[in-house]
């Protein structure tokens, strides 16, 4: 670029007249020497000839065309997969929200003043169904993210009408918005039976399969396949892993697996290829326990619960002089479905308390400390396949049955029926069911793929500050209860 020093005539006396110490230097210049005013740069186009000119303009038309080669290139390079990705997600959830799709599925709202009546304490919010990965495809577990509590993490085994997918699929699906898409898709060779997200590693998405192989995944990498599996062999699973618990904390913790063969396996999860430990769980006369149940109390690593196949719950420990099965809870007369440890925080400790579900259509409340259960639930008339204790409340807990009956029964309130309930359209078997973190949804997970999530009024899922104190009397009434 080409610069021409110009001088401006107009603003001389000004700029000399704020210049003072300048002391009028370019007022006693002879006349015709230098003009007042201070120097102004000015730019100047150089001068350009019709050559020039012609060649500008060609060069402005030539705008190279990609080649279909180059063009590849660029799509499957990973930086544009992954705006693609991100952007994609992004406008999708936008475009979603601007249509209010839910009206007709948002309930009685307003109506929590007649919340005595029990078909309003329970309404559905919206549900999660995909016609390609989730469809005919049996919801195996259920999960949600302890940094991103609305991401639901949700196992699917095999749709035997597509022989030609994958067995294995995992979904993870945002509750936050009103999107009708998975989040992230994963799948693998062999059915999902278990699923739940690596507790302190946000990205990393756990799966225990049919085949007895864990995997691992990982929502950083633009692979749906697992990024890292165990080996199939004697030292780790060679029977299916149907439950699976991170414990610990965020500096030592360790991913718990159990097979139906009784092995339990403790992995850490930088290392896969074999685990760190292993412990066989056995009854008398060293029969192996066919475990398809899992949970840990509270804050717990050692210590833990499972139901099995033959209908015996059992308590047992990781370490110490007597490692395995510590207690066996005898009361089944069916396989067990579902066990879950209560684990509310509150004014008095309820963590020894644990529900089953089984095949015989009850559910029982046992103690830790009683090898017999404390209370058998009977108002199911089909097997009921999964438990689960509310978050928040002591006395609360939801049962899910194979004729499509979701129960949330208060036993605070009533120990002979459910507080309230409902049955979901088409009776579907619901195989799991799982409380929101906030403990103000319930989301069931059926066995046509399809997972509905329902609001529970707030009256009734938040617990009263006596509720701990009751809760106490009415285990108390029921040992009495029982005893007689």
């Amino acid at each position: 670029d080409y610069y021409v020093l110009t001088y401006d005539d107009g603003q001389g006396e000004d700029e000399e007249g704020s210049l003072p110490h300048l002391g009028g230097f370019g007022s006693k210049l002879p006349p015709g020497i230098l003009p007042h005013g201070l120097p102004q740069v000015k730019e100047v186009q150089p001068a350009i000839t019709a050559v020039e000119q012609e060649q500008a303009k060609q060069e402005t038309k030539e705008v190279r065309e990609l080649s279909e080669e180059e063009k590849q290139m660029i799509i499957l390079s990973e930086d544009f997969q992954r705006f693609m990705d991100r952007a994609g997600r992004i406008m999708e959830r936008a475009l979603a929200e601007s249509i209010d799709i839910y009206t007709d599925y948002s309930g009685a709202e307003g109506d929590e003043g007649l919340d005595e009546k029990s078909h309003q304490r329970i309404s559905l919010n919206r549900w999660f169904y995909d016609e390609r990965w989730s469809k005919n495809r049996c919801v195996t577990s259920l999960d949600w993210s302890l940094q991103h509590p609305e991401l639901l993490l949700a196992s699917y085994n095999n749709n035997e009408d597509s022989p030609n997918d994958p067995d294995g699929v995992v979904l993870i699906w945002n509750t936050k918005f009103k999107k009708t898409t998975p989040e992230y898709i994963f799948h693998c060779q062999s059915a999902v039976m278990s699923a739940t997200f690596a507790k302190f590693h946000p990205n990393l998405i756990l799966g225990g399969t049919y085949s007895g192989q864990i995997v691992l995944w990982d929502n950083r990498v633009q692979k749906r396949t697992p990024i890292q599996r165990t080996p199939l062999s004697a030292s780790a699973h060679t029977h299916p892993v149907y439950c699976m618990h991170v414990v610990g904390t965020q500096n030592a913790h360790n991913l718990i697996s159990i097979s139906t063969d009784g092995r339990l396996c403790s992995w850490s999860l930088d290392m896969l290829s074999q685990p760190q430990e292993t412990l066989e769980l056995h009854r008398m006369q060293s029969r192996p326990v066919a475990v398809t149940c899992l949970d840990f109390p509270h804050s717990d690593v050692n210590n833990f619960v499972v139901g099995s196949e033959e209908g015996s719950a059992y308590s047992a420990c990781r370490h110490g002089a007597k490692a395995g099965i510590t207690d066996t809870y005898d009361g089944h007369q069916g396989p067990i479905t579902g066990v879950h440890v209560n684990s509310v925080q509150g004014g008095i400790d309820f963590s020894h308390l644990f529900l089953t579900s089984s095949f015989d259509w009850t559910i029982k409340l046992w103690s830790l400390k009683d090898t017999k259960p404390i209370y058998s639930f009977e108002d199911n008339g089909d097997y009921v396949l999964d438990v689960a204790w509310s978050p928040i409340h002591p006395a609360l807990f939801a049962a899910v049955d194979a004729g499509g009956r979701l129960d949330l029964w208060n036993l605070n309130q009533d120990t002979e029926v459910p507080a309230a309930g409902l049955i979901v359209d088409g009776f579907p078997a619901l195989n799991r069911v799982s409380w929101t973190p906030s403990g103000l949804h319930v989301t069931v997970g059926d066995n046509q793929g399809k997972i509905s999530v329902y609001d529970v009024a707030e009256t009734f899922a938040t617990p009263r500050h006596d509720e701990w104190n009751k809760f106490l009397h009415t285990t108390q009434e029921l040992r009495n209860n029982q005893a007689d």
